[in-house]
Order: structure tokens, then sequence, then C-alpha cells
């Protein structure tokens, strides 16, 4: 997945909230789920609708709101995937993909919140994509 998304602040926002939510919400549940903002039904309509055009999320089916139905979405990808995205497609990267994804990992593993457990896990993956690459 190499796309080049490119999200507003507000379309991050209900992505945000939808990948918290890990299960399809509607236009309403959205409307709730907004702790930081109190946003208005229209507002929200657009935004779901360029986000439906970027192709960052789907419908996933309806629920019923009332006498009438309201769609249910459902993001596209993972959080994670996203941000890999959003890396893979920054000028650092494009113009040296090693040295920046060693520079990027390096600058990850270095914090001071790291622990054996979370090394032990970059240990794993990094040996099951060398037994992936013979």
């Amino acid at each position: 997945m190499d796309k080049n998304i490119k999200l507003t602040k507000n379309e991050l926002e209900i992505m945000n909230i939808m990948w918290s939510e890990k299960r399809p919400l509607s236009r309403a549940d959205i409307i709730n789920l907004s702790k930081e903002r109190s946003w208005k039904a229209s507002s929200i309509h657009i935004l779901l609708n360029q986000l439906l055009e970027k192709e960052t999320i789907y419908v996933d089916g309806f629920v019923k709101t009332g006498k009438n139905y309201g769609r249910t979405f459902s993001p596209c990808f993972t959080e994670e995937e996203y941000y890999v995205m959003q890396f893979k497609n920054s000028n650092s990267y494009k113009n040296s993909k090693l040295s920046s994804l060693i520079n990027f990992v390096s600058s990850l593993v270095n914090t001071e919140d790291i622990d054996n457990e979370t090394i032990n896990t970059l240990e794993k993956i990094l040996d099951d994509k060398r037994r992936e690459l013979k």
C-alpha cells in the first residue's frame, strides 16, 4: 500500500476516532465520540464524503436512525499503515530510502521509553522478514 494520501487536520481527527473505536461508525457515533470538539452534522457529512473520495474509508453497512437508515463507515487501512505511507512518501525517504529508514528506526529505538519486550518484538519482526527474503 503505497498511496500518497494527504489528510486535513479535521479528516485526520475523524480517522483517529475510527481507528480508536475499531468498529464501523455512523455520523452520529462520530459526533458523540468527539470529546474535543462539537461537530455539526453537516460538517461530519462533508468530511466523510471527502474521506470516501480519498478512499480512506468505505461504507461498511447501515444502521437505523429514527425513521431512516444511516451509513456506517470503516477505515480502509490501519493507523500504522497510514503512518508508514506518510513516512514512505516523505522527501527524506524518497531521496535516500535506506539511510532514512535506518535513521528513523534508530531514532525510535533510542528513545528512553523503549523496553526489552519492544526490542525483542522488533528483533522477531526482523528475523521473520530475513527468513521471508531467503
